[in-house]
């Protein structure tokens, strides 16, 4: 009994469409994104780039300290940063185009950080848990579980996680926590929007933030540019942005709307919904080849095979 190649591929998309078919109604992608968790709004209209937020933040999850003093900045802003292990947020300095009364160039300032997604590209690609979203807002991170495959880091639009390359023992990812442990705890506020002395972070429910940046973006439409960064992007984030020139003049991302996982979970549903699809797959392909071989055995001559 022979099989061409070409046979053997029809045979396996027809079983293929078998086995979707059988499975379409369990393959439906569904959001797992908290219905209204806590996030942060970022005004880069009032960020003036002191940097206290990277400092509080380095001091509340006890980082190493930074090359430069927190205090100095000037040679800091000239190169654009991102954040890694021994920094979970970083500010970095734009020029836009922008211009003052004095024909001075006017810096725009954007805070960098993991965006705690809704429904997070690195949750959905972490095989074994380690990274999960919860119900308060933040994506969290459990270094027991943690096998260092770093798909995480390839599924992140942000580029943010980072990972401990230098611990040969012990290596982590390492990510803006959200001050987990703080927001847990009633009236508890990340370390960063708590010490920001311009009040260019405003912590809260995500819906009332949005709300209040729509307030701010109606009030000031000569101010802002009418959009609010986070509130769609990824399928929306915990962190949201508003800004006075466009998002893409200051480092933000191309990012669609629609949340990254969508796509991946879909397929990998439509396949593997159930435990028996995999079988049944196989199951259908050998069942195929057997009955075609059988219908090829009665049509070959007797005398084929006995020399005759």
């Amino acid at each position: 009994m022979k099989f061409s190649r070409r046979r053997f591929l029809e045979i396996a998309g027809i079983a293929g469409t078998s086995v979707a078919a059988a499975s379409k109604k369990a393959c439906a992608w569904k959001s797992s994104a908290p219905p209204d968790p806590l996030g942060c709004l970022v005004d880069l209209l009032r960020c003036t780039g002191c940097r206290k937020c990277e400092e509080a933040c380095s001091e509340i999850n006890h980082l190493q300290p930074p090359d430069q003093p927190f205090n100095i900045s000037s040679i800091i802003f000239d190169r654009k940063r991102q954040p890694d292990e021994k920094a979970y947020t970083v500010v970095n300095r734009y020029f836009p185009g922008k211009l003052d009364n004095h024909d001075q160039p006017v810096p725009v300032f954007v805070k960098v950080q993991c965006m705690h997604c809704q429904d997070p590209a690195c949750v959905s690609a972490c095989i074994v848990g380690a990274l999960t979203k919860k119900e308060n807002g933040a994506v969290h991170y459990d270094a027991s579980k943690c096998i260092g495959c770093r798909y995480c880091m390839i599924a992140c639009p942000f580029e943010i996680p980072a990972y401990e390359y230098l611990d040969p023992i012990t290596p982590e990812i390492k990510k803006c926590t959200f001050c987990f442990d703080i927001i847990s705890k009633k009236d508890g506020i990340p370390a960063c929007a708590e010490i920001c002395p311009v009040e260019a972070i405003t912590f809260g429910k995500r819906k009332t933030l949005l709300k209040v940046a729509k307030e701010r973006l109606e009030e000031n439409p000569g101010k802002y540019v009418n959009h609010v960064f986070g509130e769609k992007e990824a399928g929306g984030t915990s962190w949201l942005y508003i800004s006075p020139v466009p998002f893409k003049k200051v480092g933000f991302p191309d990012v669609p709307d629609s949340p990254l996982p969508k796509l991946p979970e879909t397929i990998q549903h439509a396949l593997f919904s159930y435990l028996w699809s995999p079988a049944l797959l196989f199951g259908i392909l050998g069942g195929l080849m057997y009955k075609l071989g059988k219908k090829s055995e009665k049509k070959e001559p007797k005398g084929k095979h006995d020399g005759t």
